[in-house]
């Protein structure tokens, strides 16, 4: 390790900033639900009692307690694989040991994550087996965990394997223009993955079946064809199987659009609340939420793939980590000597990027935040207006807060930071505004 490289220096600066930020706002949340998490607001009087954010606060908390060496061992691991020479010793040991440069390549990166996985297996099971059960939400029996771990370990190598394939043959084949035709593999998989999702992935894990309460599914389906709204149909999942956690949303992509709702949901709501529910994930799809967030993601990606392969190209960066890579020199006309990292390793510059700005990632997800709150506050405006009143969304926002046992008054510096949904009480409040002025 080289610490006065730049790329040394900012991942040092990122790693260390994105731990004690991280901690730092637990804490506050912590130290806030502690002095008022028990408190009624008076928002709330006739839908909750102190006995229930007693409640709520016991689960967050314990959330809490799993969160602080979770997150300490992970810091931890983070500095020690990178300053013990691991990812140097691995690369070199399959790049000397294996002749396809491409089987290479991709067991490095699949190994490579392969010490956070298993440092996390102990805290998921934690979290899973003795909080989530503790709390009443969990129906996971050991037998079904393990054989999701395997299905989502298995998809996602059929996922990842051939994208991470055509990156090294891009880079070793069309090394001036790579980063583009990468771009478009990119937007184009993942648009292609949002069709297939509901289809074949989604009931890999869970059962989809069409909702057989006649009342509910009329006026849902009055509610699809006020709005315009094409779909393969509404169905209800089995979520229940796994966990008593509620919710509602869209899958899919074009045609292949679905409207599902937990049946945990159904069995919490009225018609009316399921309803405005709907309402709200309608308002996503009228206010196109989702094509204004790809018409921001897709040139985004573009700028950071461009940026990355330049990046790749400086020696130092893989250098500062010791790594030695094989470079080619050019002497330019002023006498410049340009010195540039040969296409097989810059694959992996790509690896030591994602860790040396992996820790200011924080700082994107405030600003995608910020973002999506805004459109559920839009959302919720627009199930006010289509549902005619905004009554049952709020009563509905209340039961899956209620139901979800979710910290009603998180600090602001906290919600801000982590949200993508608005607190409760900042939603009932929208609500509330919306209606005085109609």
């Amino acid at each position: 390790m080289h610490f006065k490289n730049i790329f040394v220096i900012l991942f040092l600066t990122g790693t260390v900033f994105n731990f004690v930020v991280n901690e730092l706002l637990e804490y506050i949340d912590y130290r806030h639900r502690v002095k008022v998490g028990c408190k009624v607001p008076k928002e709330l009087f006739g839908y909750m009692d102190s006995k229930l954010l007693k409640k709520t606060c016991e689960y967050e908390n314990e959330k809490y307690f799993l969160f602080i060496p979770r997150h300490i061992a992970g810091f931890i691991l983070t500095l020690v694989l990178v300053f013990s020479g691991f990812y140097v010793m691995l690369f070199n040991r399959l790049f000397y040991n294996l002749e396809n440069i491409y089987l290479a390549l991709i067991i490095f990166f699949l190994l490579a994550s392969l010490p956070a996985s298993i440092l996390s297996l102990p805290f998921e099971l934690y979290g899973e087996f003795c909080i989530e059960k503790k709390f009443g939400f969990s129906k996971m029996s050991i037998k079904m965990w393990i054989l999701d771990e395997i299905k989502s370990l298995i998809i996602g190598l059929i996922i990842s394997i051939p994208l991470l394939f055509i990156a090294i043959f891009l880079l070793l084949h069309v090394s001036s223009c790579w980063w583009i035709l990468l771009g478009i593999v990119y937007v184009g998989f993942s648009l292609l993955l949002s069709c297939v999702y509901p289809i074949w992935i989604a009931p890999l894990f869970n059962k989809f079946s069409p909702i057989e309460d006649r009342i509910l599914k009329s006026r849902l389906e009055s509610l699809l064809k006020k709005t315009g709204f094409e779909s393969k149909g509404i169905f209800m999942m089995d979520a229940s199987k796994r966990s008593l956690h509620s919710n509602a949303y869209f899958t899919g992509f074009g045609k292949n659009k679905r409207v599902v709702l937990y049946d945990t949901l159904m069995q919490q709501l009225s018609v009316d609340e399921i309803e405005s529910v709907l309402g709200h994930e309608l308002g996503h799809y009228m206010h196109h939420h989702i094509i204004k967030r790809m018409c921001v993601m897709i040139p985004v990606v573009f700028v950071l793939l461009f940026a990355i392969s330049h990046l790749i190209e400086i020696p130092d960066l893989y250098r500062g980590f010791g790594f030695s890579p094989e470079t080619s020199v050019t002497v330019l006309e002023n006498d410049a000597v340009v010195e540039t990292v040969l296409p097989y390793i810059q694959f992996i510059g790509i690896f030591l990027l994602n860790l040396v700005f992996e820790g200011f990632g924080i700082i994107a997800s405030f600003f995608m935040n910020l973002f999506s709150r805004r459109d559920e506050f839009q959302a919720d405006r627009y199930s006010a207006e289509i549902c005619g009143n905004s009554r049952s969304l709020e009563t509905a926002l209340i039961k899956l807060n209620k139901e979800n046992l979710s910290e009603v008054t998180p600090p602001k510096v906290y919600s801000m930071i982590y949200y993508n949904h608005p607190p409760l009480l900042e939603r009932l409040r929208a609500l509330s505004s919306f209606n005085k002025k109609e």
